[in-house]
């Protein structure tokens, strides 16, 4: 069985660690207080090289936008938090055979560093990065994509677990895939639930999951 899965608040946290890593940047810098919540608001989101042009120019940084994007990719990357359960439950699914993949949208840089500080990479066996495919989830090339990276075809069915109504589990439907909502605390936009689990965390959703199978 195919399950993929979403990186960022999925299981990361990363509005967690970007908030931690603004706020270390702010002194570093010796910028006023509130400039964590400028540099939080434009990178809530995505984060991409393009951004530190403008932050550069809005900050009146004279750091080049190169390096302060290296230094976002380092810095961010150590500052999120994935919990130790993650790890355990990743573990269970490999030892019930399952194929396990990443589908992610954002830069290929930061998002395997990410995998890499939080311990996660070699739990997958393909992982999908929407830079370096040049598709973006909630698309189903994206999707198409994860699972042969995987070395499976997303033709015999499986899971997409996320974060994202629109991008996980939306996108995750129109791939012909099963889908895991993680709500970490937020309640569903408009309109009825369409995912098949609704979880409060990632390691509740893959053991609705393993029930299921």
């Amino acid at each position: 069985m195919l399950a993929l899965f979403d990186l960022d608040d999925t299981l990361i946290d990363r509005r967690g660690g970007l908030e931690d890593w603004a706020r270390g940047f702010v002194r570093s810098r010796r910028l006023p207080s509130e400039t964590v919540f400028v540099i939080c608001d434009r990178l809530r989101e995505r984060a991409c090289p393009s951004d530190f042009v403008e932050l550069r120019e809005t900050l009146g940084l004279v750091d080049a936008p190169d390096a302060l994007w290296h230094e976002y990719v380092t810095g961010v990357a150590r500052s999120v938090r994935c919990a130790p359960q993650v790890r355990e439950w990743l573990r269970e699914l490999r030892a019930a055979g399952w194929t396990i993949g990443i589908a992610t949208n954002g830069a290929g840089d930061v998002q395997r560093a990410k995998l890499a500080a939080a311990g996660l990479t070699s739990f997958f066996d393909g992982i999908c990065v929407s830079e370096e495919i040049g598709v973006r989830k909630p698309a189903y090339e994206h999707f198409e994509t994860a699972a042969l990276l995987c070395g499976s075809d997303l033709a015999a069915g499986g899971w997409m677990v996320g974060d994202n109504p629109d991008t996980d589990i939306a996108g995750g439907r129109m791939a012909g895939l099963r889908t895991a909502w993680v709500t970490a605390g937020r309640e569903w936009g408009d309109g009825p639930h369409q995912s098949d689990v609704v979880a409060r965390d990632v390691t509740e959703a893959i053991g609705a999951m393993l029930a299921a199978a």
